[in-house]
């Protein structure tokens, strides 16, 4: 609280920005239950105060479901553009559909800022300013290396949301990692609908994992799903030879990295994400800023018990 107040107090004595040209932006994210894009939506709540102390605003945009994944973005773009919002910091998760409606906000003259989902390539494409997030390949790469450097050979990438740029990448990035390091790995696509069911989810691994006795290790696309792939690891009796891994950060997948039931987890920094992105993106608008660092990369960084303690104090003070 103390520098959130410091920074109010230096933006309202150094600028003073009519209400007219302030910056009105839309962000776009995931489900109100996703414990993932309620990370994002702190750095969001704090980038926001910025933003007000200059006269703007902030709108967050959420899923209500991910059954109907790509039309709903598509959905929720045209609803910032119908807003005639000056700014908006939106994932590129599905480009084919997505892709069309952010050319149509960068058209109406809207500064577009991607994050979490896309990369730098994308963002340049469609006329975006900039990309702030995680490279989901490159991360993807670090979690498959992470497997074979701790004695694993066969993994398999379980995905909730196939078709999601971002996840698909997760997935092909764990894949290459590993096998470029001498093992092999294989994607499980599941139905949309199965993420964040636990039975579901846990059913399919146990079942596979029973299935297939080679495999070795285990990485989900979220933390959510983390949570239910312990229990079908757990189920399938392979918790001592089954290495669980997975992409991001909850306080139930810290527990078990700390008592040793689950090997590790890939952070991106959502928190980073957010607020960065707002911050930037209304700097642009009101100040004409320009940051030269193009993608701005929030992660990857591997959590597991060998800095444990210090990520968990992150937790405490609510910036992991």
């Amino acid at each position: 609280m103390a520098f959130k107040r410091i920074l109010i107090a230096a933006l309202a004595a150094t600028a003073v920005v009519s209400t007219a040209s302030a910056a009105n932006i839309a962000v776009i994210g995931g489900k109100n239950d996703d414990a993932f894009w309620n990370i994002i939506k702190k750095g969001v709540d704090d980038a926001r105060l910025v933003v007000e102390a200059n006269g703007g605003t902030v709108n967050y945009l959420r899923l209500q479901t991910y059954d109907n994944f790509a039309p709903d973005v598509v959905q929720l773009i045209q609803t910032a553009i119908s807003q005639k919002v000056d700014g908006l910091v939106i994932p590129n998760w599905v480009p084919e559909g997505e892709d069309p409606a952010i050319k149509e906000a960068t058209a109406a003259g809207i500064k577009v800022i991607l994050m979490n989902a896309g990369g730098i390539d994308k963002a340049r494409e469609l006329g975006a300013i900039n990309y702030v997030g995680s490279d989901e390949y490159i991360a993807g790469v670090a979690g498959g290396e992470y497997f074979f450097k701790n004695g694993k050979k066969n993994v398999l990438c379980v995905n909730t949301v196939p078709g999601a740029a971002n996840l698909e990448a997760r997935c092909k990035g764990v894949i290459d990692g590993i096998s470029k390091a001498g093992g092999a790995g294989k994607q499980l696509p599941l139905p949309a609908t199965s993420f964040g069911d636990a039975t579901a989810v846990a059913e399919a691994i146990k079942a596979t994992l029973l299935q297939d006795g080679g495999i070795d290790g285990v990485i989900t696309i979220s933390a959510g799903d983390a949570d239910s792939a312990a229990i079908g690891v757990m189920q399938a009796g392979k918790t001592e030879g089954v290495l669980l891994g997975t992409f991001d950060l909850n306080q139930s997948g810290l527990d078990r990295i700390k008592d040793g039931t689950q090997g590790f987890a890939i952070d991106q920094q959502p928190y980073l994400q957010s607020l960065l992105a707002v911050t930037l993106l209304a700097s642009a608008i009101d100040f004409g800023t320009d940051l030269p660092t193009s993608p701005l990369l929030t992660g990857p960084g591997i959590v597991d018990k060998g800095n444990i303690d210090a990520t968990l104090a992150g937790v405490g003070k609510g910036a992991r």
